[in-house]
Protein backbone atom coordinates (compact mmCIF):
# COMPACT_ATOMS: atom_id res chain seq x y z
CA UNK A 1 0.00 0.00 0.00
CA UNK A 2 1.37 3.53 -0.85
CA UNK A 3 1.49 5.80 1.92
CA UNK A 4 -1.72 8.47 2.17
CA UNK A 5 0.05 11.37 3.17
CA UNK A 6 -1.91 15.02 3.78
CA UNK A 7 -3.40 16.71 2.98
CA UNK A 8 -6.20 13.51 1.69
CA UNK A 9 -9.06 13.73 2.61
CA UNK A 10 -9.72 10.89 5.80
CA UNK A 11 -13.20 9.20 6.71
CA UNK A 12 -14.50 7.90 9.40
CA UNK A 13 -17.51 5.97 10.55
CA UNK A 14 -19.13 7.03 14.09
CA UNK A 15 -18.91 10.73 15.21
CA UNK A 16 -18.96 10.09 19.16
CA UNK A 17 -15.87 10.62 21.20
CA UNK A 18 -13.93 8.20 19.80
CA UNK A 19 -14.14 10.03 16.27
CA UNK A 20 -13.77 13.24 18.13
CA UNK A 21 -10.32 12.39 19.21
CA UNK A 22 -9.63 10.70 15.72
CA UNK A 23 -10.61 13.75 13.99
CA UNK A 24 -8.13 16.12 16.62
CA UNK A 25 -5.33 13.54 15.77
CA UNK A 26 -5.24 13.70 11.92
CA UNK A 27 -5.73 17.27 11.84
CA UNK A 28 -2.74 17.94 13.44
CA UNK A 29 -1.20 15.49 11.50
CA UNK A 30 -2.00 17.68 7.96
CA UNK A 31 -5.35 15.81 7.39
CA UNK A 32 -8.66 16.50 6.01
CA UNK A 33 -11.51 14.09 7.94
CA UNK A 34 -15.09 13.50 6.83
CA UNK A 35 -17.55 12.29 9.57
CA UNK A 36 -20.46 10.22 8.71
CA UNK A 37 -22.67 10.03 12.03
CA UNK A 38 -26.42 10.44 11.76
CA UNK A 39 -26.77 12.54 14.83
CA UNK A 40 -26.75 16.73 14.28
CA UNK A 41 -24.58 16.97 17.45
CA UNK A 42 -21.90 14.48 17.04
CA UNK A 43 -19.12 15.54 18.98
CA UNK A 44 -16.36 14.68 16.64
CA UNK A 45 -18.00 17.14 13.70
CA UNK A 46 -16.71 19.84 16.13
CA UNK A 47 -13.12 19.01 14.34
CA UNK A 48 -14.48 17.48 10.56
CA UNK A 49 -14.60 19.29 7.96
CA UNK A 50 -17.11 17.54 6.45
CA UNK A 51 -20.07 16.03 8.45
CA UNK A 52 -22.60 13.56 6.81
CA UNK A 53 -25.54 13.54 8.69
CA UNK A 54 -27.25 10.69 7.96
CA UNK A 55 -27.45 6.67 8.51
CA UNK A 56 -24.46 4.56 8.07
CA UNK A 57 -26.24 2.18 5.89
CA UNK A 58 -27.44 5.28 3.28
CA UNK A 59 -26.37 4.41 0.01
CA UNK A 60 -25.39 8.30 -0.99
CA UNK A 61 -24.02 9.19 1.94
CA UNK A 62 -21.64 6.14 1.13
CA UNK A 63 -20.42 6.75 -1.92
CA UNK A 64 -19.75 10.91 -1.28
CA UNK A 65 -17.39 8.83 1.56
CA UNK A 66 -15.92 6.59 -0.95
CA UNK A 67 -15.32 9.11 -2.89
CA UNK A 68 -14.01 12.23 -0.95
CA UNK A 69 -11.73 10.14 0.75
CA UNK A 70 -8.10 8.42 0.60
CA UNK A 71 -9.20 5.89 2.89
CA UNK A 72 -11.21 4.89 5.64
CA UNK A 73 -11.74 3.99 9.53
CA UNK A 74 -14.46 3.20 12.24
CA UNK A 75 -14.67 4.77 15.92
CA UNK A 76 -17.25 1.59 17.11
CA UNK A 77 -17.83 -1.83 16.38
CA UNK A 78 -21.60 -1.36 16.12
CA UNK A 79 -21.17 0.42 12.79
CA UNK A 80 -22.78 -1.84 9.50
CA UNK A 81 -19.90 -4.27 8.34
CA UNK A 82 -21.86 -4.26 5.19
CA UNK A 83 -21.19 -0.96 4.72
CA UNK A 84 -17.67 -0.85 5.14
CA UNK A 85 -17.38 -4.14 3.28
CA UNK A 86 -19.02 -2.14 0.29
CA UNK A 87 -16.44 0.85 1.35
CA UNK A 88 -13.44 -1.76 0.19
CA UNK A 89 -15.00 -2.97 -2.61
CA UNK A 90 -14.94 0.39 -4.00
CA UNK A 91 -11.51 -0.05 -4.07
CA UNK A 92 -10.95 2.44 -1.04
CA UNK A 93 -8.73 1.18 2.00
CA UNK A 94 -10.98 0.60 4.40
CA UNK A 95 -9.31 -0.32 7.66
CA UNK A 96 -9.77 -2.47 10.00
CA UNK A 97 -11.75 -4.67 7.24
CA UNK A 98 -15.38 -5.32 7.90
CA UNK A 99 -14.71 -8.55 8.18
CA UNK A 100 -13.03 -8.39 11.59
CA UNK A 101 -16.02 -5.74 12.63
CA UNK A 102 -17.95 -8.48 11.78
CA UNK A 103 -16.12 -10.91 14.09
CA UNK A 104 -16.12 -8.53 16.96
CA UNK A 105 -19.89 -7.77 17.11
CA UNK A 106 -20.77 -11.33 17.97
CA UNK A 107 -19.60 -12.84 21.07
CA UNK A 108 -20.06 -16.01 20.07
CA UNK A 109 -18.24 -15.71 16.76
CA UNK A 110 -15.58 -13.33 18.49
CA UNK A 111 -14.93 -16.29 21.44
CA UNK A 112 -14.73 -18.93 19.09
CA UNK A 113 -12.22 -17.55 16.81
CA UNK A 114 -10.18 -16.39 19.73
CA UNK A 115 -10.50 -19.79 20.54
CA UNK A 116 -9.40 -21.05 17.42
CA UNK A 117 -6.34 -18.78 17.26
CA UNK A 118 -4.79 -20.84 20.01
CA UNK A 119 -5.74 -18.39 22.71
CA UNK A 120 -8.10 -18.86 26.00
CA UNK A 121 -11.19 -17.59 27.22
CA UNK A 122 -13.33 -18.06 30.17
CA UNK A 123 -15.29 -21.28 29.79
CA UNK A 124 -18.75 -20.40 27.49
CA UNK A 125 -22.00 -21.64 26.11
CA UNK A 126 -23.31 -20.26 23.03
CA UNK A 127 -26.97 -19.91 23.41
CA UNK A 128 -29.15 -19.58 20.26
CA UNK A 129 -32.32 -20.65 21.74
CA UNK A 130 -33.97 -21.92 25.40
CA UNK A 131 -32.81 -25.53 24.37
CA UNK A 132 -29.29 -24.24 24.71
CA UNK A 133 -30.03 -23.84 28.16
CA UNK A 134 -31.52 -27.19 29.33
CA UNK A 135 -28.39 -29.51 29.57
CA UNK A 136 -25.78 -29.12 32.54
CA UNK A 137 -24.78 -25.82 33.03
CA UNK A 138 -22.84 -26.37 36.10
CA UNK A 139 -19.26 -26.29 33.94
CA UNK A 140 -20.76 -22.18 33.39
CA UNK A 141 -21.89 -21.40 36.76
CA UNK A 142 -22.35 -18.99 37.98
CA UNK A 143 -21.93 -16.91 35.23
CA UNK A 144 -22.74 -14.12 33.15
CA UNK A 145 -25.42 -14.37 30.36
CA UNK A 146 -24.40 -11.86 27.74
CA UNK A 147 -26.17 -10.59 24.62
CA UNK A 148 -23.88 -11.53 21.64
CA UNK A 149 -24.64 -8.39 19.72
CA UNK A 150 -24.60 -5.01 20.83
CA UNK A 151 -23.50 -4.64 24.22
CA UNK A 152 -21.60 -2.83 25.77
CA UNK A 153 -20.64 -0.56 28.94
CA UNK A 154 -22.20 -3.21 31.11
CA UNK A 155 -25.36 -3.28 28.71
CA UNK A 156 -27.36 -6.91 27.97
CA UNK A 157 -25.54 -8.70 30.42
CA UNK A 158 -27.32 -10.61 33.77
CA UNK A 159 -25.50 -12.49 36.24
CA UNK A 160 -26.97 -15.99 37.34
CA UNK A 161 -25.89 -18.53 39.87
CA UNK A 162 -28.42 -21.74 38.72
CA UNK A 163 -29.53 -22.77 35.73
CA UNK A 164 -32.95 -21.43 36.27
CA UNK A 165 -31.95 -18.10 36.87
CA UNK A 166 -30.25 -18.41 33.36
CA UNK A 167 -33.04 -19.27 31.64
CA UNK A 168 -35.73 -16.42 32.72
CA UNK A 169 -32.59 -14.06 32.51
CA UNK A 170 -33.00 -15.74 28.28
CA UNK A 171 -36.52 -14.75 28.62
CA UNK A 172 -35.58 -10.81 30.18
CA UNK A 173 -33.51 -10.64 27.34
CA UNK A 174 -35.99 -11.34 24.94
CA UNK A 175 -34.91 -14.72 23.63
CA UNK A 176 -31.80 -12.89 22.07
CA UNK A 177 -28.52 -14.64 20.64
CA UNK A 178 -26.11 -15.27 24.17
CA UNK A 179 -23.12 -16.67 25.53
CA UNK A 180 -23.21 -18.03 29.02
CA UNK A 181 -19.84 -17.27 30.42
CA UNK A 182 -18.37 -19.07 34.11
CA UNK A 183 -17.43 -15.90 36.42
CA UNK A 184 -14.00 -16.39 37.10
CA UNK A 185 -11.54 -15.48 40.26
CA UNK A 186 -10.18 -12.19 39.14
CA UNK A 187 -7.14 -10.59 40.28
CA UNK A 188 -7.18 -7.65 37.65
CA UNK A 189 -8.13 -7.09 34.63
CA UNK A 190 -5.82 -5.40 32.26
CA UNK A 191 -6.03 -4.57 28.25
CA UNK A 192 -3.42 -3.94 25.84
CA UNK A 193 -3.59 -1.83 22.74
CA UNK A 194 -2.22 -2.85 19.71
CA UNK A 195 -1.32 -1.07 16.33
CA UNK A 196 -0.51 -3.24 12.84
CA UNK A 197 -0.28 -1.71 9.56
CA UNK A 198 -0.54 -3.57 5.91
CA UNK A 199 2.81 -3.95 5.79
CA UNK A 200 2.40 -6.70 8.57
CA UNK A 201 4.36 -4.35 11.28
CA UNK A 202 2.63 -4.67 14.79
CA UNK A 203 3.50 -2.60 18.07
CA UNK A 204 1.37 -2.56 21.58
CA UNK A 205 1.18 -0.17 24.10
CA UNK A 206 1.77 -0.53 27.64
CA UNK A 207 -0.64 -2.77 29.38
CA UNK A 208 -3.11 -0.96 31.87
CA UNK A 209 -4.57 -2.10 34.68
CA UNK A 210 -8.65 -1.52 34.51
CA UNK A 211 -11.09 -0.95 37.41
CA UNK A 212 -14.66 -0.89 36.25
CA UNK A 213 -18.38 0.32 38.32
CA UNK A 214 -21.73 -0.71 37.15
CA UNK A 215 -19.88 -2.37 33.65
CA UNK A 216 -18.35 0.98 32.81
CA UNK A 217 -14.49 1.65 32.98
CA UNK A 218 -13.86 3.45 35.86
CA UNK A 219 -10.22 3.84 35.85
CA UNK A 220 -7.02 2.36 34.32
CA UNK A 221 -3.40 2.38 35.72
CA UNK A 222 -0.60 2.26 33.75
CA UNK A 223 1.48 0.38 33.99
CA UNK A 224 -0.44 -2.28 35.30
CA UNK A 225 0.57 -3.35 38.35
CA UNK A 226 0.89 -6.84 38.04
CA UNK A 227 4.07 -9.28 37.29
CA UNK A 228 6.74 -8.30 34.21
CA UNK A 229 6.08 -11.46 32.82
CA UNK A 230 2.31 -11.44 32.47
CA UNK A 231 2.49 -7.80 30.71
CA UNK A 232 5.29 -9.61 28.60
CA UNK A 233 2.45 -12.72 28.10
CA UNK A 234 -0.47 -10.08 27.64
CA UNK A 235 1.13 -7.86 24.80
CA UNK A 236 2.02 -11.19 23.09
CA UNK A 237 -1.42 -13.20 22.86
CA UNK A 238 -3.04 -9.55 21.65
CA UNK A 239 -0.73 -9.26 19.15
CA UNK A 240 -0.97 -13.23 18.11
CA UNK A 241 -5.11 -12.04 17.74
CA UNK A 242 -4.07 -9.21 15.57
CA UNK A 243 -1.82 -11.32 13.35
CA UNK A 244 -4.35 -14.00 13.26
CA UNK A 245 -6.81 -11.71 12.22
CA UNK A 246 -4.99 -10.13 10.08
CA UNK A 247 -5.89 -7.17 11.32
CA UNK A 248 -5.06 -3.69 9.82
CA UNK A 249 -5.51 -0.78 12.16
CA UNK A 250 -6.07 -0.40 15.99
CA UNK A 251 -7.24 -3.32 18.04
CA UNK A 252 -7.92 -3.66 22.12
CA UNK A 253 -7.54 -6.78 23.87
CA UNK A 254 -9.20 -7.02 27.76
CA UNK A 255 -7.91 -9.25 29.47
CA UNK A 256 -8.57 -11.63 32.77
CA UNK A 257 -5.94 -12.15 35.07
CA UNK A 258 -6.81 -14.94 37.28
CA UNK A 259 -4.52 -16.80 39.95
CA UNK A 260 -1.43 -18.28 39.04
CA UNK A 261 -1.06 -15.63 36.68
CA UNK A 262 -3.00 -17.37 34.25
CA UNK A 263 -4.66 -14.91 31.09
CA UNK A 264 -7.37 -15.34 29.55
CA UNK A 265 -9.30 -13.03 27.01
CA UNK A 266 -12.43 -11.51 27.75
CA UNK A 267 -13.11 -9.50 24.58
CA UNK A 268 -11.58 -7.19 22.10
CA UNK A 269 -12.85 -4.12 20.52
CA UNK A 270 -11.83 -3.25 16.84
CA UNK A 271 -10.75 0.38 17.35
CA UNK A 272 -8.96 2.68 19.55
CA UNK A 273 -10.41 2.17 23.22
CA UNK A 274 -11.41 4.00 26.81
CA UNK A 275 -8.43 2.29 28.42
CA UNK A 276 -5.55 3.77 25.87
CA UNK A 277 -6.73 6.89 26.56
CA UNK A 278 -3.76 7.58 28.86
CA UNK A 279 -1.93 7.83 25.53
CA UNK A 280 -3.17 10.96 24.86
CA UNK A 281 -0.73 12.43 27.50
CA UNK A 282 1.53 9.52 28.71
CA UNK A 283 3.10 8.19 25.40
CA UNK A 284 5.26 8.98 22.51
CA UNK A 285 2.60 8.10 20.54
CA UNK A 286 -1.20 8.60 21.07
CA UNK A 287 -3.08 5.42 20.04
CA UNK A 288 -5.51 7.82 17.61
CA UNK A 289 -2.44 9.04 15.76
CA UNK A 290 -1.85 5.45 15.43
CA UNK A 291 -5.01 4.52 13.92
CA UNK A 292 -4.39 7.77 11.50
CA UNK A 293 -0.76 6.07 11.02
CA UNK A 294 -2.08 2.35 10.08
CA UNK A 295 -5.38 3.05 7.98
CA UNK A 296 -2.30 5.23 5.77
CA UNK A 297 -0.02 3.09 5.43
CA UNK A 298 3.15 5.01 7.33
CA UNK A 299 4.83 3.49 9.87
CA UNK A 300 3.33 2.63 13.45
CA UNK A 301 5.01 5.18 15.89
CA UNK A 302 6.92 4.51 18.79
CA UNK A 303 4.54 3.96 22.19
CA UNK A 304 7.17 4.52 24.73
CA UNK A 305 5.66 5.07 28.16
CA UNK A 306 6.84 8.87 28.94
CA UNK A 307 5.18 8.64 32.39
CA UNK A 308 3.20 6.61 34.71
CA UNK A 309 -0.39 7.70 34.20
CA UNK A 310 -4.00 7.19 35.89
CA UNK A 311 -6.79 7.69 33.47
CA UNK A 312 -10.48 8.55 35.30
CA UNK A 313 -13.61 8.69 33.24
CA UNK A 314 -15.98 11.69 33.70
CA UNK A 315 -19.69 10.28 33.34
CA UNK A 316 -22.27 12.23 33.83
CA UNK A 317 -23.10 11.55 37.24
CA UNK A 318 -20.30 14.28 37.18
CA UNK A 319 -22.66 16.64 36.77
CA UNK A 320 -25.48 15.70 39.16
CA UNK A 321 -29.22 15.68 39.11
CA UNK A 322 -29.71 19.71 37.92
CA UNK A 323 -26.52 19.29 35.34
CA UNK A 324 -24.10 21.66 36.80
CA UNK A 325 -20.74 22.44 34.99
CA UNK A 326 -18.10 20.74 37.55
CA UNK A 327 -15.32 23.46 38.84
CA UNK A 328 -12.79 22.23 36.52
CA UNK A 329 -10.67 24.82 38.61
CA UNK A 330 -9.03 21.85 41.00
CA UNK A 331 -8.03 19.79 37.62
CA UNK A 332 -6.87 22.51 35.61
CA UNK A 333 -4.59 24.19 38.57
CA UNK A 334 -2.81 20.29 38.64
CA UNK A 335 0.13 21.18 36.43
CA UNK A 336 0.27 17.43 35.63
CA UNK A 337 -3.22 17.10 35.11
CA UNK A 338 -4.76 16.69 31.29
CA UNK A 339 -8.38 17.50 31.04
CA UNK A 340 -10.07 16.53 28.12
CA UNK A 341 -13.32 16.80 27.30
CA UNK A 342 -16.05 15.48 24.56
CA UNK A 343 -18.46 18.55 23.57
CA UNK A 344 -21.38 16.48 24.53
CA UNK A 345 -24.27 18.85 24.84
CA UNK A 346 -26.51 16.85 27.70
CA UNK A 347 -24.93 15.28 31.05
CA UNK A 348 -26.56 12.08 31.86
CA UNK A 349 -26.06 9.47 34.45
CA UNK A 350 -23.77 6.72 32.96
CA UNK A 351 -22.74 8.53 30.11
CA UNK A 352 -19.27 9.25 29.35
CA UNK A 353 -18.59 13.08 28.71
CA UNK A 354 -14.83 13.41 29.38
CA UNK A 355 -11.39 12.04 31.25
CA UNK A 356 -8.60 12.61 32.60
CA UNK A 357 -5.48 11.84 32.92
CA UNK A 358 -3.17 12.25 35.99
CA UNK A 359 1.04 11.98 35.13
CA UNK A 360 3.27 11.49 37.84
CA UNK A 361 6.31 9.64 39.18
CA UNK A 362 4.45 6.35 39.86
CA UNK A 363 1.36 4.41 39.34
CA UNK A 364 0.46 4.68 42.87
CA UNK A 365 1.11 8.27 43.16
CA UNK A 366 -0.73 9.14 40.04
CA UNK A 367 -3.79 6.69 41.52
CA UNK A 368 -4.46 8.90 45.24
CA UNK A 369 -3.87 12.40 42.96
CA UNK A 370 -6.23 11.23 40.69
CA UNK A 371 -8.89 10.22 43.23
CA UNK A 372 -8.25 13.01 45.05
CA UNK A 373 -8.85 15.28 42.45
CA UNK A 374 -12.36 13.16 41.45
CA UNK A 375 -13.85 13.72 45.12
CA UNK A 376 -13.26 17.29 44.76
CA UNK A 377 -15.05 17.67 41.69
CA UNK A 378 -17.92 15.43 43.50
CA UNK A 379 -18.32 17.64 45.49
CA UNK A 380 -17.62 21.12 43.92
CA UNK A 381 -20.20 22.41 41.11
CA UNK A 382 -20.41 25.41 38.67
CA UNK A 383 -24.24 27.00 38.71
CA UNK A 384 -25.67 25.69 35.31
CA UNK A 385 -25.93 29.13 34.19
CA UNK A 386 -22.58 30.19 35.47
Amino acid sequence: MKAILPPAMLGILGGGQLGRMFAAAAKTMGYRVTVLDPDPQAPAADFADVHLCKPYTDEAALAELAAGCAAITTEFENVNADSMKWLAAQRVPVSPSGECVAIAQDRIVEKTFIRKAGLSTAPFLAVHTAKDLEGDLSPYLPGILKTARLGYDGKGQVRVKTAEEARYALSELKHQACVLEKMLPLVAEVSVIVARTSRNEVVSFPVAENRHEGGILDVSIVPARIAPAVTERARQMAMQLAESLDYVGVLAVEFFVLDGDELVINEMAPRPHNSGHYTLDATLTSQFEQQVRAMCGLYPGRTDLLSPAVMVNLLGDVWGDGGAEPNWEVLLTAPNAKLHLYGKREARVGRKMGHFNVLAGSSDAALEQAEAIRATLAGERTPADA
